[in-house]
């Protein structure tokens, strides 16, 4: 499915750690979530996995997080209702449409747990009344994900019909990289148990935000990333104070490549986590 392209120095601080120990992906994922909790979102920017955030803070158990030795996100049919041609837009309201208020936010992420910038995700969804439109686009569009690799999509709970439990239709393309089909469920509802295609891998987490719902899911697409956190890099370093080896703590501040970074949680750096690659562990100011 291939569519256009998108529109578009502070003191080193920290010691050497003569362990050289440092996080797993998971754990610097996870780890986007606990900073979350005492700045803002929308100024730290970083990239946590979303199925661990949600009300009961359990994440599905059969939900596949990002990590060494995980598979991607699986792939589910695609059904009688796609349309190509999509519109460019990230809210599918058209209108005042009736209908509980719904918003999905979440990552695209490749097998090195890394987010992926520039990827396509294409939404469609049948109306309250479980109505696809055929016709035209109503609740249709697609859209990009943006630097961090995050998206964000404006909808409403989708209605059911007969034989399938409530869902949300998406294809995910990496550029250049084959694209993922596949459905997002939610949890809790009745009709899981009985739809044939249901796969409590692609639940969402859900919580409730007065009359509106929030979902969240992070995709991990069979995208193949390096180095990883073991491999060297194959060219130097920028310059800056950032050091491979050195541990830092939260609140340290650091320069690589002429940018300046602030550490979100405690580790120990190592070749591969430089700032710009792990925005879990470090936030650029």
């Amino acid at each position: 499915m291939d569519q256009p392209q998108p529109p578009g120095i502070p003191e080193q601080s920290g010691t050497p750690d003569p362990t050289g120990s440092r996080p797993s992906r998971k754990t610097v994922l996870r780890a986007a979530l606990a900073a979350s909790v005492a700045l803002p979102t929308a100024l730290v920017g970083v990239p946590a996995l979303a199925r661990t955030a949600r009300d009961s803070d359990v994440p599905p158990a059969l939900t596949p997080s990002c990590d060494d030795g995980d598979d991607p996100t699986p792939a589910q049919t695609e059904g009688p209702y796609f349309k190509p041609n999509s519109p460019l837009r990230t809210s599918l309201l058209d209108g005042n449409p009736p209908g509980t208020r719904l918003t999905v936010t979440g990552y695209v992420f490749g097998l090195a747990c890394r987010p992926i910038a520039n990827a396509l995700l294409d939404f469609w969804q049948a109306d309250v009344n479980g109505a696809y439109d055929n016709t035209g686009f109503r609740f249709r569009g697609h859209q990009f994900t943006d630097a961090q690799g995050a998206f964000s999509l404006t909808t409403i709970v989708p209605g059911l019909y007969p034989g399938r439990t409530r869902h949300i239709h998406v294809k995910v393309q990496a550029p250049n990289r084959p694209v993922l089909t596949t459905q997002l469920y939610f949890p809790n509802e009745p009709r899981n148990n009985t739809d044939s295609i249901f796969d409590a891998r692609l639940l969402m987490t859900m919580r409730t935000n007065g009359p509106a719902r929030e979902g969240s899911y992070d995709f991990v697409l069979n995208v193949p990333q390096g180095p990883g956190p073991t491999d060297p890099p194959t060219t130097p370093p920028p310059s800056g104070t950032w050091r491979a080896g050195t541990a830092y703590k939260a609140g340290d501040r650091v320069t690589y490549g002429g940018r300046s970074y602030v550490c979100l949680q405690a580790h120990t750096a190592s070749a591969g986590w430089e700032p710009p690659n792990v925005p879990a562990l470090w936030r650029a100011v």
